[in-house]
């Protein structure tokens, strides 16, 4: 293996473990819920999802998994108020 590649691969690894370089500004994913499965995602400083729930609270149970999936690699301004209040081992 080629030794600059090499190099590629170990900084791979230590970026992977610092999670604090990580910013998202923008995603969708698919999400399986008990019920069905939605599109959820973050775009243009805004939560969004397909779910009836999200579309009466501007919130639900599937943006606020994401929120704790992905931490602090989402600015900051997308962390919920009902999501910040909900403790770490719920």
């Amino acid at each position: 293996m080629q030794s600059s590649l090499i190099g590629k691969i170990e900084k791979a690894k230590r970026y992977a473990e610092e999670t604090e370089r990580i910013a998202f500004t923008e995603f969708s994913v698919k999400f399986q819920g008990n019920h069905d499965s939605y599109t959820t995602g973050y775009k243009d400083g805004q939560w969004y999802c397909s779910c009836d729930f999200f579309s009466s609270w501007g919130i639900c149970s599937h943006t606020m998994a994401i929120e704790k999936i992905l931490g602090k690699m989402l600015p900051e301004e997308t962390s919920s108020a009902l999501h910040t209040a909900i403790p770490s081992h719920v």
